[in-house]
């Protein structure tokens, strides 16, 4: 695709909406370590261009199989339902957007899509979109305003209630959205202004064709709404607004796409197909690599599976460090969690640096403590904004903690005990079944909380969402896969009553600084608030960040342009640019 670096206010909106692993700024998004080689050499000083390959040194024609860990279930990625990463990733090649993150974590305007982006007006704000005019949707419907408008309307909260969104962020800011031009030039009037408007119609809430959706129903009512919303994640797509349409889907087995012909972008495809095969088994993708079953991982590193791809001849790897982040959350609906002494003395006996050097860090030495909730490391507003205190490792300061507070039984081997007299119970912590370094950071925990008098007891899950959503955990382990929209992100994650808030925090100061920095126009001061916002939240031991997560990829070498991307957008934002070297 033409793509064009962002010169604009924003950083993340909640329309860029983070998912289950689940900011602007120049950040390297690169990581890694001696691993790295091959194709993948430059990637650490060149995330953008590393393994490029002028498409006159392609072949034309082949197919690249790419292992895809997840089945799909749900083709709407605004859906609650269907904001899976694995979904977001196959359907990539399929959906228009308007903005993209780089592997350097920046974000990027989507030049096949749109002429322009510009901001016409700060109050109230307003951006103008110009379409490029021969983009369409693969029946030959031209991609225009009417797109837009029905997916704001479906994303705003207000127009369409019982569509079951993933996110209402900056949708439910805009007052209007309007065409001319033939469709072909958007204007979105804010009702307030939006320090992430980039995210709105990107990659992470991207387009679906409103005159497909009104196959389904009338798109002036909430009715019809909701029904085009509906059968758009029960139907496999036929339509594409990208470089390639779908061909073929057999369930838990794998989605095929081919070349769309009417692809309206710069860059052609020069594969036959990309096959996303369903290998849910991720000690299995190793193996489909080296018998060439798949030429494409993209698994969660583990130290086996790292191992055993280090020792395939003719393939490359690279880690990289990007939006994706570890943590321990508490549910503060349990009543001995919502006591803040406990939770302080908990999150300072974790020892962060401790938990890496044990599991990811024993395969990428670049992997440090994270401490801040709504920025990592390698993204501009990063600052330590944890009290020096927690992920410390400090046991003795920790029962001070809670002597001071008035518990009793402070001690390994006897039940703590709280100043009113309960004895504490025994907590659950829980993860993802089947995960060995989420499996071992519970352990961990649990062992660093023992000599408070504190049971802790694992329980996996099979349904991380599910689990989360119900409530079904006192402490719980994963990883939220942001977009680069950081106020979006801290909207979507920490406000009160927000669903994806799934531990009911609240905070009301924290709450009115989220939504100044949200509604900013002056991206310095936004970073401020936000931070300042995350002080606050973190003093309330709330939710413990770990480390950013090394995302993994691994290539044959005859693989040309597949990167890693450290982000929502996965190795696929560029998938048109694929193909295999000419022998």
């Amino acid at each position: 695709m033409r793509r064009s670096r962002a010169a604009s206010l924003a950083a993340i909106g909640a329309a860029a909406t983070m998912v289950l692993a689940a900011c602007g700024g120049g950040g390297d998004g690169g990581g890694g370590d001696a691993s790295e080689g091959g194709v993948y050499a430059d990637c650490a000083t060149d995330p953008n261009t590393c393994n490029a390959v002028p498409a006159d040194q392609l072949q034309q024609g082949g197919a690249i199989t790419f292992a895809m860990e997840k089945d799909i279930q749900n083709w709407n990625v605004l859906s609650a339902e269907g904001n899976v990463l694995e979904t977001a990733l196959a359907l990539k090649s399929v959906l228009p957007y308007t903005y993209y993150t780089e592997p350097d974590l920046t974000s990027a305007m989507n030049e096949d899509l749109l002429a322009s982006a510009t901001m016409t007006s700060e109050s109230p704000q307003v951006i103008e979109y110009v379409i490029q005019p021969d983009a369409t949707w693969n029946d030959g419907t031209p991609i225009s305003a009417e797109d837009f408008i029905f997916n704001w309307k479906v994303q705003n909260g207000r127009d369409c209630p019982e569509c079951a969104v993933a996110s209402t962020s900056g949708y439910d800011r805009i007052e209007s959205v309007t065409g001319s031009a033939d469709g072909k030039t958007v204007t979105v009037t804010y009702s307030q202004p939006y320090t992430d408007w980039e995210g709105v119609w990107g990659s992470s809430t991207p387009m679906y064709p409103a005159h497909v959706a009104a196959q389904a129903g009338d798109l002036n009512t909430p009715e019809g709404l909701a029904a085009g919303f509906t059968a758009l994640g029960a139907t496999v797509p036929t339509y594409s607004g990208g470089a390639y349409q779908i061909e073929n889907w057999e369930q838990n087995v794998a989605l095929t796409v081919v070349p769309n012909p009417q692809w309206y972008g710069e860059t052609k495809p020069k594969l036959e197909q990309v096959v996303f095969r369903v290998i849910t088994d991720a000690t299995q993708e190793p193996i489909a690599l080296q018998n060439n079953e798949v030429q494409v991982i993209y698994p969660q590193p583990q130290v086996d599976l790292v191992q055993q791809v280090e020792n395939i001849p003719g393939v490359s790897q690279y880690q990289g460090l990007g939006l994706t982040w570890e943590h321990f959350d508490l549910n503060l609906a349990n009543p001995f969690l919502a006591d803040e002494p406990l939770r302080d003395a908990m999150f300072t006996a974790v020892n962060v640096q401790d938990i890496i050097d044990k599991t990811v860090g024993q395969f990428n030495d670049e992997v440090t403590p994270l401490r801040n909730h709504n920025f990592v490391t390698n993204q501009e507003g990063y600052e330590d904004v944890l009290p020096a205190e927690q992920g410390s490792g400090d046991v003795e300061r920790a029962r001070q903690i809670l002597t001071e507070a008035g518990y009793t039984n402070v001690a390994e081997g006897q039940q703590l005990t709280t100043p009113d007299g309960q004895v504490v119970p025994t907590f659950r912590i829980r993860t993802t079944a089947g995960n060995p370094i989420r499996t071992a950071q519970n352990e961990l925990f649990a062992s660093y909380v023992r000599p408070l008098g504190i049971t802790v007891e694992l329980v996996p899950t099979d349904d991380l969402g599910g689990t989360l959503a119900s409530g079904d955990y006192d402490i719980m382990t994963y990883a939220w896969v942001a977009s680069p929209y950081p106020f979006s992100n801290a909207g979507q994650n920490w406000t009160t009553g927000s669903g994806s808030n799934f531990g009911q925090y609240s905070n009301p100061e924290v709450d009115a600084l989220i939504g100044q920095a949200g509604a900013s126009t002056d991206i310095a001061q936004a970073r401020e608030q936000l931070n300042e916002s995350n002080r606050m939240m973190a003093e309330d031991s709330y939710v413990l960040p770990l480390y950013q997560k090394p995302t993994f990829v691994a290539v044959q070498d005859n693989v040309a342009n597949v990167r890693n991307n450290s982000s929502l957008d996965s190795p696929t934002y560029n998938i048109e640019e694929w193909g295999l070297r000419a022998e």
